[in-house]
């Protein structure tokens, strides 16, 4: 195939496709021209081979029930392989909807209503969620935000917090959402022995693992046989090549008795074949995508610099945590001193932006707000000229 050249300055109109970004503010309570920058889809078409891959599939004219074959799973064992260093076997593939699903199946799976599931705020508000859902109890070790400005995991929290409620379960964001950590091998080492030593099983969230700015994704099954043994690793390529629509998820289980335990709970909830064009483009994207993407992070990290350069120039009082992954950043308000509600009404009505307030991510997010900054440059200078006027203003 001839090489790849994409255009992510291109503005493409989303409104009127039925997208939750452009389309449905009113139904959730915002103004009808806010500009969003909120839920973590990209504004990007997606890459022309995998658009091949797919009009191919439309054009023969019939999706019927859809398994995927060799060539699939061959395409994400290359991936992940060439990519991360790891190397996955057909068995212990598992595939879903989404993540979020496979959270909600491994909380069904390896606890009973009541049981205490783990989590390390502020996190990716689904995690909350799925747990309080199924009648299960969260407990929060939080994550500490230190001197350097980043964040770190108390592990002394943690594991007293494991021992004091007899914790089963521990869902890990890796690499972590709102925060941007990409957890160094020696964190996940520290955090692993501590699973191994309270007999913990753990679902790694590893959604983000192909968006790090700085360092290197440390997949938590691949640090040892033992962990591997009590890992559930969630992957998709939906995030990776903005294919959230498609609802296709590749989760890994090694251990033959929590594969089994987690397989059952997804045939109690009466899910098997999954999308036919999902895992057309999941193939296709890991086969073909490399191209496409490595030219995205280019133009992510521009991105993000130019976010860095305009706060600290402009918009002093408003701070960035250095992100070290994901295209979220998550920002600081604090030093304003408004209350949740000024903010709210600073960010939506006066600035007219439509941002995830860091209170959904847990308590520990108050005073911070997350912004998807996977969209053209021209979106996003107009969001900070928005923001800066709004502040000014104050």
């Amino acid at each position: 195939m001839c090489k790849e050249n994409h255009n992510f300055d291109e503005i493409i109109d989303r409104k009127n496709t039925s997208c939750i970004k452009y389309d449905f503010a009113a139904q959730r309570g915002k103004p009808e021209n806010i500009l969003p920058l909120w839920v973590a889809d990209m504004d990007f078409k997606v890459s022309e081979k995998v658009l091949e891959a797919i009009h191919q599939r439309v054009d023969h004219g019939i999706f019927g029930y859809t398994e995927s074959g060799d060539q699939y799973f061959e395409a994400i064992q290359g991936w992940m392989e060439k990519r991360h260093g790891w190397t996955v076997e057909r068995n212990w593939l598992v595939k879903t909807p989404g993540v979020v699903f496979a959270l909600a199946m491994a909380v069904k799976a390896f606890t009973e209503p009541g049981d205490a599931v783990l989590i390390q705020q502020p996190v990716y508000y689904p995690f909350s969620e799925v747990i309080k859902d199924n009648d299960r109890v969260i407990v929060d070790s939080s994550l500490v935000l230190g001197e350097d400005g980043k964040y770190h995991m108390d592990f002394e929290d943690f594991e007293k917090k494991a021992e004091e409620h007899h914790v089963k379960l521990f869902l890990l964001c890796n690499p972590h959402n709102p925060v941007g950590r990409v957890w160094s091998r020696e964190e996940l080492e520290r955090l692993g022995e501590i699973c191994i030593r309270k007999d913990i099983i753990i679902v790694s969230d590893e959604i983000h693992q192909d968006f790090v700015l700085q360092g290197k994704h440390q997949v938590f099954a691949d640090i040892s046989k033992e962990l591997r043994d009590r890992t559930v690793t969630c992957t998709a390529p939906s995030k990776t090549f903005n294919l959230a629509g498609l609802q296709i998820s590749n989760i890994f289980i090694s251990n033959p008795k929590l594969r089994a335990r987690f397989r059952k709970q997804m045939s109690a909830s009466g899910y098997s074949q999954l999308n036919t064009l999902g895992l057309i483009a999941c193939e296709a994207s890991y086969q073909y995508g490399a191209e496409w993407h490595d030219q995205l992070m280019e133009y992510l990290k521009a991105n993000l610099s130019y976010v860095r350069e305009y706060l600290k120039e402009k918009i002093s009082k408003v701070k960035l945590t250095p992100p070290e992954g994901t295209y979220l950043i998550w920002l600081d308000f604090r030093e304003l001193g408004l209350t949740e509600e000024e903010r709210e009404d600073l960010i939506v009505n006066k600035a007219g932006l439509w941002l995830d307030s860091g209170s959904m991510f847990g308590p520990a997010g108050e005073g911070f707000e997350r912004i998807n900054i996977a969209c053209p440059r021209s979106i996003l200078e107009l969001a900070l000229q928005k923001l800066e006027q709004a502040v000014n203003a104050i």
